[in-house]
C-alpha cells in the first residue's frame, strides 16, 4: 500500500473574522439600493445613500448548483447601521428545497438570527463569536447586525437546497428588529 499524498488547501478561512481567500472564492455585495423591499420604512430607505454597503459574501461552490449530496460554504459580512431605526439585515430566504437544513457559526460581531416557520411563528437566536446555529428544515432565516461593528458569520448548506427569496419579498418576516432605548434591540411583531 502506498502512502496517501497530502494536497495543500487552496481555500483558507481566517477564524478571527471569517475572511475567505483562495481559488474559486465567489464574492457578492448587497447595497442599500438592492434591499428596498426589506426595510419597513420605505421613505427612510429611499432617502438613504443607495451605494451604502449593507452586506457582502465570500462563498465556495465546489460542485455545480443542484448537486445532490454536495456542500457549499462561505462567510457573510453584515455591516452595522439602521434604516428608519431598523437594523441592517440580510434579505432572508427559505430554501427552494425547503426540507434542507443549514448551519451558521459566528466569527465576530453581535447579531440576531431570525427563524420563521411555515406558520409565521418566529424564534430569535443571539449571534456572538463562537455561537453555532442550526437552521431547521422549512425555516425562513435572516440575520440582523445589532452591534456597532461588522457581524461576520460562516454558513454551510446543501448544494441542492437552492433559494426562494420571492416568498420573503411578498410576505416578509413576522418579526422586525428595531434599535431600542440604550441601543438594545426591540423585537416588533408585525
Amino acid at each position: 500500500m502506498t502512502a496517501p499524498v497530502i494536497v495543500p488547501a487552496t481555500v483558507r478561512t481566517r477564524w478571527t473574522d471569517g475572511r475567505v481567500s483562495g481559488d474559486g472564492v465567489m464574492h457578492a455585495e448587497r447595497r442599500l439600493r438592492d434591499l428596498g423591499a426589506v426595510f419597513a420604512d420605505s421613505d427612510a430607505w429611499a432617502s438613504g445613500p443607495p451605494d451604502q454597503l449593507v452586506y457582502r459574501t465570500s462563498c465556495v461552490f465546489p460542485v455545480p448548483d443542484g448537486t445532490e449530496a454536495g456542500l457549499f460554504w462561505g462567510t457573510t459580512f453584515l455591516q452595522p447601521g439602521t434604516v428608519g431605526g431598523e437594523y441592517f439585515m440580510t434579505k432572508g430566504h427559505v430554501h427552494a428545497k425547503s426540507d434542507r437544513m443549514e448551519v451558521y457559526f459566528t466569527f465576530a460581531g453581535t447579531g440576531l438570527l431570525i427563524l420563521m416557520d411555515p406558520k409565521r411563528s418566529c424564534r430569535v437566536e443571539e449571534m456572538t463569536p463562537g455561537s453555532v446555529h442550526l437552521i431547521p428544515a422549512h425555516a425562513a432565516h435572516r440575520t440582523v447586525n445589532i452591534g456597532d461593528v461588522e457581524l461576520s458569520f460562516g454558513a454551510c448548506w446543501p448544494s441542492d437546497a437552492g433559494y426562494n427569496y420571492d416568498v420573503i419579498a411578498r410576505t416578509g418576516f413576522s418579526v422586525r428588529a428595531m434599535r431600542g432605548a440604550g441601543g438594545r434591540p426591540d423585537l416588533v411583531v408585525v
